[in-house]
């Protein structure tokens, strides 16, 4: 599984980065704000599982479920 948590390391951003640590989960950070927005992004923390970009609110969600 590929996770990648793109931040700006504001407070939400370390929200979803605990909890993936927390969890155990092998992630990657990119904080590359050009990156962020060639992918359309326009706000963070965005999680993106396997290719699947996720928002705050879906990635607390599938946190709470993945059970890793």
């Amino acid at each position: 599984m590929a996770v990648v948590l793109y931040s700006t390391h504001c407070p939400r951003c370390s929200v979803l980065e605990t909890k993936l640590k927390e969890k155990n989960i092998e992630f990657e950070i990119n904080d590359n704000a050009d990156e962020m927005l060639a992918k359309g992004f326009s706000t963070v923390p965005m999680l993106e599982v396997d290719g699947k970009a996720l928002d705050f609110k879906e990635a607390i969600v599938w946190l709470n479920n993945n059970s890793t």
